[in-house]
């Protein structure tokens, strides 16, 4: 069980940071002025689909509270850089971000030292 905690946490983060990324692209860039800047955060908060980002954000820190009562931090965290894979990935498909091959190799980079943290 502690498996798909650590997944769902993985998840929900993932799906809190794309959608975020999706409607910041939306909205534009952060105002200059002081007000204008005020103005457009509260335009944020009123986005459903910003609030369901936040709301995944909630719901991925009660996974990861789930999942720390299953195993060691120092276990369990390395997981987390799946999440670095999975927005890679689909942030090249939704939002046709770039590929490069320094980006893999930092990834397979991760995924190594993940292996190495879980298995020595």
């Amino acid at each position: 069980m502690g498996y798909i905690y650590i997944a769902g946490c993985i998840l929900f983060t993932v799906y809190g940071q794309l959608v975020l990324k999706w409607r910041m692209n939306l909205k534009g860039q952060l105002p200059e002025a002081l007000n204008e800047k005020a103005l457009f955060m509260v335009k944020l908060f009123l986005d459903p689909w910003l609030v369901s980002g936040f709301a995944a954000a909630f719901i991925a820190s009660l996974f990861w509270m789930a999942a720390m009562t299953k195993f060691e931090i120092s276990f369990a965290y390395p997981f987390m850089s799946a999440s670095f894979i999975l927005v890679f990935l689909l942030s090249m498909f939704l939002f046709g971000e770039t590929f490069t091959w320094g980006k893999v190799i930092g990834l397979l980079l991760i995924t190594a030292g993940i292996f190495v943290t879980v298995k020595l």
